[in-house]
């Protein structure tokens, strides 16, 4: 297939989709390896990327979506009706980071790690979009599990996981001492 052509199609693709597509699937679709696939949308990107360019293609854990820039923004917002701006309050990324670091992780253990309880944070995370539910455990009680999204990459403007920052293990530690000592406090005081 001629290469303008084929990025004609996977333009019209990840356009009619508008949502991130998986690489594999869409290299099944178009009947071209994972390896061409990749360097087509290599070319896509660099050419999105030069000025004057209203849209981007952005690789998002292994799919591929059309975003518009951010430089558009302020032009689009004058066409739709301005969204509600959510804000996340300290408690929700506090929530949200514990997700994100360590993810497949229950309400349960983001309690323990908190101290409090956690239900209207992970809530409001999964309404905004940032957490979903990836499924359930297989021990008592079933609970769920919780991992970020896809919007949770878009939002903080990595492409993977693997790009969130890394914790001082020094820090991490002592994170650790002090919310054992929360929990074992409150379970002096509820005995």
């Amino acid at each position: 297939m001629d290469k303008e052509r084929l990025k004609g199609i996977i333009e019209a693709v990840l356009f009619t989709m508008g949502e991130s597509v998986e690489a594999g699937q869409l290299a099944k679709v178009l009947d071209i390896s994972p390896e061409e696939l990749y360097m087509t949308m290599m070319e896509m990107k660099a050419e999105y990327a030069e000025d004057g360019r209203g849209i981007t293609l952005v690789q998002l854990d292994g799919a591929w979506q059309l975003c518009t820039k951010i430089e558009t923004y302020d032009y689009i917002r004058k066409l739709v009706v301005q969204p509600k701006k959510r804000s996340l309050t300290d408690v929700m990324l506090e929530t949200l980071s514990i997700v994100a670091y360590k993810q497949p992780v229950t309400k349960q253990e983001i309690e323990a790690i908190r101290g409090v309880k956690s239900d209207f944070a992970v809530n409001k995370l999964i309404e905004y979009g940032l957490v979903q539910e990836l499924g359930r455990l297989d021990t008592v009680g079933r609970p769920i599990v919780f991992g970020t999204t896809e919007e949770f990459l878009r939002c903080f403007g990595v492409s993977s996981l693997e790009q969130l920052p890394d914790i001082d293990e020094v820090k991490k530690q002592d994170f650790m001492e002090e919310a054992m000592e929360e929990v074992g406090g409150a379970m002096e005081l509820s005995v």
